[in-house]
């Protein structure tokens, strides 16, 4: 068979539930839920950390954080693998190809064509083909003031339009640097990681997205700021931090949210050009799209933005959706995880799974064959970089990253300790290293403020929870490196199609 071309499309903070086909009442993505109806919606998909760094080492090696050792977004030089998915697909091939945010530890300068974006617009260094064709960003005049307003707003809500027009927006860029890229692609089936920097803060966009979902039809915050108090110490640093830096904050949330629909909108319409561009091109037959984001956004919700505490569903659940070469159109109920892109693409191309990878394949569930319903009943995630937690009578310590008291959700306060997830069937149970348990039933208290660890009548379940906790804490050790035994491997990394029993 030939080998499909191969994109992954990808946006930054970007909430599963934003999307009229996850009910959400707003249009914000007509171009993804054509191509979810195309292809395989995953409607339970997860973010293996909901923090940018180690999402994106999961997605390209397989692999958990506690395996790669990326657990906060300042530990990628700790990378470890023994392959990832740009190595198994040049092996194969294909040209490696990066356009946008890439925030991994994937080289630039190792791939076939890069051209980066952060969220002030584009990175230093070399952009096109690394043949000896690279060469700084040519950035026009209004492109550069365009990058430099953004750094002004200093990761926060614009209140009015940008003053820059559409083909300044980072995303029209990274689409027309993914067109070039693909124009000089040469004979080789091409991979192409088009990752969008946005809608991630800070919140702004022209019009007409700026009053295209206008704030008096915005809809409510599912939890408003008390509900921060009742989560716990570290959502309480987290608002108390949030109202320091931003005042007016509370004012302003409709507008946070209308730009952040208006951004989510905004990526889709180029995703809808570049789709074209494939269209027009004879290249869309050929090509497998992966839709997904690294993470959530809090877009409000218990008086909060970004990122930074714990595992909510609005932080921890993703998008993720596959169309394209022998992929048959289904929506898919399946707990699933951003670690399971990777070893679904190399069965894609026939490839073996490297050593160490932990993330399960999605092929034949993509192609509508069989596969074990047990192996799907669950899925796991993680947060927290180790040691103990931090609590609020600390906070004059000034756990910051960068040092200094500057404003940043993902910190030492936010981010201490260790936390593990479990979700199966209704439920949510949450366990870290103190032995503090906390359940919750997700269809019924979505915003999780309902702790029911200690419900007598919920005993049984909870012990059912705790087990698939533990299973998936100990399947998840990481393997690497090997002695001199040679392990057995499951197919598909479908253990729950093995009945060894000891």
């Amino acid at each position: 068979m030939e080998k499909p071309n191969i994109v992954i499309i990808m946006t930054d903070q970007q909430r599963a539930d934003f999307s009229a086909a996850e009910g959400f009442p707003l249009d914000t993505t007509p171009a993804v839920d054509r191509l979810g109806r195309e292809g395989v919606r995953f409607r339970r998909a997860y973010s293996s950390m909901p923090v940018c760094a180690p999402a994106r080492c999961s997605m390209l090696s397989g692999r958990f954080p506690k395996a790669t050792r990326v657990r906060e977004n300042g530990g990628i030089r700790n990378m470890y693998c023994a392959a990832d998915l740009t190595d198994v697909l040049r092996d194969s091939g294909y040209s490696i190809n990066l356009c946008g945010k890439n925030h991994s530890h994937l080289k630039p300068e190792e791939l076939d064509f890069a051209s980066l974006y952060m969220h002030h617009g584009a990175v230093g260094g070399a952009r096109g083909h690394q043949d000896g064709s690279g060469r700084p960003p040519n950035l026009s005049a209004q492109e550069r003031e365009m990058d430099s307003w953004l750094a002004g707003l200093d990761h926060g809500v614009s209140t009015t339009p940008t003053p820059f027009p559409l083909e300044c927006q980072p995303p029209y860029r990274v689409v027309r640097d993914a067109i070039e890229c693909l124009e000089n692609r040469g004979d080789r089936p091409f991979f192409l990681w088009l990752s969008f920097a946005e809608p991630h803060n800070p919140y702004q966009v022209p019009e007409p997205y700026f009053s295209l979902f206008p704030e008096d039809r915005i809809p409510d915050r599912a939890a408003g700021p008390e509900a921060a108090a009742a989560k716990g110490e570290k959502w309480r640093w987290l608002q108390n931090l949030i109202r320091e830096k931003r005042p007016q904050y509370e004012e302003q949330w409709r507008r946070y949210r209308a730009n952040y629909c208006g951004m989510i909108r905004l990526i889709d319409d180029q995703i809808g050009r570049f789709l074209e561009y494939l269209a027009e091109t004879k290249l869309r037959e050929s090509t497998m799209i992966i839709f997904t984001s690294d993470h959530g956004d809090f877009a409000g919700d218990y008086g909060l933005q970004r990122k930074g505490v714990e595992l909510p569903e609005c932080l921890i659940r993703i998008p993720l959706l596959f169309t394209g070469p022998g992929i048959v159109a289904a929506g898919q109920d399946a707990f699933v995880s951003i670690v399971d892109i990777f070893p679904t693409l190399c069965e894609a191309v026939g490839a073996a799974m490297p050593d160490g990878v932990q993330g399960r394949s999605l092929w034949p569930m993509l192609r509508g064959e069989s596969w074990p319903e047990e192996e799907f009943r669950s899925i796991y995630a993680e947060h927290g970089f180790g040691g103990l937690h931090y609590g609020e009578e600390e906070r004059p310590a000034l756990h910051f990253p960068y040092g200094g008291p500057t404003f940043d959700e993902l910190n030492s306060v936010t981010q201490s300790g260790t936390l593990k997830m479990v979700r199966m069937g209704r439920w949510k149970l949450e366990y870290d290293m103190m032995g503090r348990g906390r359940l919750y039933d997700v269809e019924s208290d979505p915003t999780e403020l309902v702790d029911l660890y200690r419900d007598p009548e919920l005993a049984e379940a909870k012990t059912q929870l705790l087990e698939e906790l533990l299973k998936w804490t100990i399947r998840t050790e990481d393997d690497l490196p090997h002695g001199v035994y040679v392990q057995k491997r499951a197919e598909r990394n479908w253990y729950a199609a093995h009945d060894f029993r000891p």
